[in-house]
C-alpha cells in the first residue's frame, strides 16, 4: 500500500545534483563531411561549452579538454560558435570562438596540435568578438560577424560582416581582417553563400527594434578582395520579420519572415533577384503554424535545404515538429518519434537531417532523419534515465482565460510520486514559473527542475503569457508597451484558476522567473496579492536604470516597445518598476543573482535589497561570482534549486531536513 504523505514533505530521489547535472541541451548541429558536431554543456566542468563530434562510424566524443569554452559573446547571448569544413587531406579544419578571450581559433583535431589563434586581442571596451562563422578553404578565410567595441560603453559598438585569413595572419593584426560590408546596420548575421557563389544573403536589423519585430534579408555580390557589391534589402521591413535566410539549390532565395500573423517559409526565384522589385512567394501559407522564432541567438536555424530540393523545416503551434517540406506542392510530412520540442538548430547533408528534440519524458538529444527511409533515430547525447521515469511529471496542456476574455497557453504539471499519495483534504501548493525573454516560450519538454519540486508534491505552472512566442505575431504582441501588466495578469489569471478549480491550494501558490521572469515575478509581488512568496533570479528591478546605461547593447532599446517611449512615458518606466514599489512587497522571497552578469547587472538587486532594509519582510540574497545572465556551473544551480525549495518550505509550513535552511533576514 503506498503511504499516505503531505504535499511538499515526499522523499524523492531527484536532487539538485541530479537536476544540475542535467541542466542546459546540445546546440548549434552541424556537418563536417560525413560527421555530426555540436556543442554540449558541461556543468561540472565550470559551466563550459564543450565541443562534441560524432564519428561516421558512431563514435561519440569531446573534442577540445578543459578549459575550452566554445561560446560566442556577440550580443552577450551569443550565436553559433563554430564552423567546420571537411578536407581532402588532414582531416577536418574546424573554427571556433573561445569564450574567455572571445578569440576565433582554428584547429585540426586530427593533427595532433594545440588550437591557433585568428584573430587578435583589444584592449578597448569588451573587445573583439565573432560570431556565426562560415569556413571557405577555397578562399583561405572565415566569414563572419565581428563586434567591435568602439569605447568602454556597453552601447560602444559596431558590427559587420569580415572575413579573417585562415593563415593567422591577423592574430596580431586587425588590419588583416577584411570587412565586407559597412556598419551602417546596427545588428547583422553571418553571410549566406548562394550555390553557385555570386550572391550572399544575411538579415539587419536597427534600434530601436529588436529582431522579431522588424528585419530586412539583405543581399550583395561577392567581389574577388573587396566588399560585398550592389548591396540592397529584398524581404522584410519595419513590421515583417526575417528570422532566418538560406539558399535552394537552384540558386533561390529561402527565408522565413511574418508579412501577416505566422512566421511562414517564403521563396524568392533567382530571376527575380535579378533587377527590379523582387517578389516572394509563401510556400507553407494559411496553416496557422510558426516556422520560424525570435532570434535571440545569431544564427539560429528552422529550415535548411537538402539536396533533393525538398527542405527540413521545424514547425508548429504551441509545440514544435520536424517536417519536410516539398516546395512545389506544399506537401509537409512530418518525422516520426515522441519528441514534441525541436530546437532551432539544424544541419543537412545527404539524406540526412539532424537536429536536437525533446519531449515530456526525455530531455533535448541530438536526432538523425534519415529522409529516403523516414526513419528517425538519436546518434548523440542520448536522453538517459538516471531514475526511474515514474517519478518525472505529467503534464497537462491547459488555456486558461485571462482579463479581456483572452486566451492564456500553460503547461500544468501537478505533484507526482510512485512513492506517496497525498490526504484527500489536502490541497498542493504550486509556483508559477514565468519565462524569460519576455518574447520567449516554455517548451513541452522534460526539466529535471521541474520534476525536482513535483515529486516532492510540489505542483508547477508554466505560464506562456501574452507576449510569448509560438502562438503567432498577434498574441506576441499582446506584450508591447504592456510588460509588467499582461504578463503579470496572465500569471495570476492561471494561478487564480488553479485555486478556484481545486487544482492547488490559494494560501500556498509561489511564483518564480529569471531575467525578464525575474522581472514578472517581483513585479507580481508588488502589484498582486495572489502570492504567498517568490524566488526572483537575476532581474530586471529597475526600468530607468535599464533604459538608460545598466544593460547590454542588443536590449538597450526593448523597452520602447515592451514599455513605450522614456521621453514620452517617464511615469510609465517609474509606476511599473518594482523598485519603485517595495513598501507593497509582504510575502517573503528569495534573490537570486550572477556577479558577472551584463545584462540584469547586480547593482539593480543590490539598489532593491536597500530599499528593503528594515522593512521587516523576510528575504534572502544570494550572489554568485564567476555567474553571467544564467547559471552554468553545478554548485551554483545546486545551491539555487535548493535554497528554492527552503523557501518555499519555510513558507508553506513544510518540514524538509534534505536541504539546507535558507537564512531569511527581515
Amino acid at each position: 500500500m503506498v503511504p499516505t504523505g503531505a504535499y511538499g514533505t515526499w522523499p524523492s530521489p531527484i536532487d539538485a545534483a541530479l537536476a544540475a547535472s542535467h541542466d542546459g541541451r546540445p546546440e548549434f548541429v552541424g556537418t563536417v563531411g560525413d560527421e555530426v558536431w555540436w556543442t554540449a554543456p558541461r556543468p561540472a566542468e565550470g559551466g563550459r561549452r564543450a565541443l562534441v563530434r560524432r564519428r561516421a562510424g558512431g563514435a561519440e566524443e569531446s573534442v577540445l579538454p578543459a578549459p575550452w569554452n566554445v561560446r560566442s559573446r556577440v550580443i552577450e547571448y551569443g550565436g553559433q560558435p563554430w564552423a567546420g569544413a571537411a578536407r581532402s587531406e588532414g582531416g577536418p579544419l574546424i573554427v571556433f570562438v573561445h569564450h574567455p578571450d572571445q578569440r576565433l581559433y582554428a584547429y585540426e583535431p586530427d593533427g595532433g596540435g594545440e588550437p591557433r589563434p585568428l584573430t587578435p586581442v583589444s584592449t578597448v571596451g569588451d573587445g573583439l568578438r565573432w560570431v556565426d562563422p562560415v569556413v571557405h578553404l577555397d578562399r583561405g578565410e572565415v566569414w563572419c560577424v565581428l563586434e567591435e567595441f568602439t569605447g568602454e560603453s556597453p552601447t560602444d559598438l559596431r558590427r559587420v560582416i569580415a572575413a579573417v585569413p585562415l593563415d593567422g595572419s591577423a592574430a596580431g593584426d586587425r588590419a588583416a581582417v577584411r570587412e565586407l560590408t559597412d556598419d551602417r546596420h546596427r545588428f547583422v548575421t553571418g553571410p549566406r553563400l548562394s550555390p553557385d557563389g555570386r550572391r550572399v544573403a544575411w538579415i539587419a536589423w536597427d534600434h530601436p527594434r529588436m529582431p522579431w519585430d522588424g528585419t530586412e534579408a539583405m543581399i550583395g555580390e561577392v567581389t574577388d578582395d573587396g566588399p560585398f557589391a550592389g548591396v540592397r534589402p529584398v524581404a522584410g521591413g519595419p513590421d515583417e520579420s526575417v528570422a532566418q535566410v538560406g539558399w535552394a539549390r537552384d540558386g533561390s532565395l529561402l527565408f522565413v519572415s511574418d508579412p501577416g500573423n505566422w512566421w511562414e517559409l517564403r521563396r524568392i526565384r533567382p530571376d527575380a533577384l535579378d533587377g527590379g522589385e523582387p517578389t516572394a512567394v509563401g510556400l507553407c501559407e494559411g496553416r496557422g503554424e510558426e516556422f520560424g522564432g525570435p532570434l535571440w541567438k545569431i544564427g539560429l536555424t528552422w529550415f535548411q535545404p537538402l539536396d533533393s530540393g525538398l527542405i527540413a523545416v521545424i514547425h508548429g503551434k504551441g509545440s514544435t515538429a520536424l517536417g519536410i517540406l516539398d516546395p512545389e506542392t506544399g506537401e509537409l510530412v512530418d518525422a516520426a518519434g515522441p519528441w514534441t520540442e525541436w530546437a532551432s538548430t539544424l544541419a543537412a547533408h545527404g539524406s540526412r537531417v539532424v537536429g536536437v528534440a525533446a519531449s515530456p519524458r526525455s530531455g533535448y538529444e541530438v536526432v538523425e532523419l534519415d529522409t529516403r527511409t523516414g526513419r528517425t533515430r538519436v546518434i548523440g547525447s542520448a536522453h538517459a534515465d538516471s531514475v526511474d521515469p515514474a517519478y518525472y511529471p505529467e503534464p497537462q496542456i491547459r488555456t486558461f482565460t485571462g482579463p479581456d476574455n483572452r486566451e492564456i497557453h500553460a503547461h500544468i504539471y501537478p505533484p507526482h510520486n510512485p512513492d506517496r499519495i497525498a490526504p484527500g483534504d489536502e490541497l498542493p501548493p504550486y509556483v508559477v514559473w514565468a519565462h524569460g525573454g519576455p518574447t520567449g516560450h516554455a517548451p513541452l519538454v522534460l526539466d529535471l527542475e521541474i520534476a525536482y519540486f513535483t515529486s516532492r508534491g510540489i505542483g508547477v505552472a508554466e505560464v506562456n503569457y501574452g507576449g510569448s512566442t509560438g502562438y503567432g505575431r498577434e498574441y506576441r504582441n499582446r506584450l508591447r508597451e504592456q510588460w509588467g501588466v499582461v504578463d503579470v495578469e496572465d500569471c495570476a489569471a492561471v494561478a487564480e484558476a488553479l485555486a478556484s478549480e481545486g487544482t492547488a491550494d490559494p494560501d500556498r501558490l509561489a511564483i518564480r522567473g529569471g531575467s525578464a521572469g525575474g522581472w514578472t515575478t517581483a513585479a507580481s509581488l508588488t502589484g498582486t496579492d495572489v502570492y504567498a512568496c517568490g524566488t526572483i533570479i537575476y532581474p530586471i528591478l529597475d526600468l530607468m536604470g535599464w533604459a538608460t546605461d545598466e544593460t547590454h547593447d542588443f536590449e538597450s532599446r526593448y523597452l520602447e516597445s515592451l514599455v513605450g517611449s522614456l521621453a514620452e512615458v517617464p511615469g510609465r518606466y517609474r509606476e511599473r518598476s518594482p523598485i519603485e514599489h517595495v513598501d507593497r512587497i509582504s510575502a517573503p522571497f528569495l534573490l537570486l543573482q550572477g556577479l558577472d552578469d551584463p545584462i540584469c547587472p547586480p547593482v539593480q538587486s543590490e539598489r532593491f535589497l536597500a530599499q528593503m532594509a528594515g522593512r521587516g519582510i523576510a528575504h534572502a540574497y544570494i550572489a554568485f561570482e564567476g555567474e553571467s545572465h544564467g547559471f552554468r556551473r553545478a554548485d551554483t544551480m545546486i545551491r539555487a534549486l535548493e535554497a528554492e525549495l527552503s523557501l518555499y518550505g519555510q513558507t508553506f509550513g513544510i518540514a524538509r531536513t534534505d536541504v539546507p535552511q535558507l537564512e531569511l533576514k527581515k
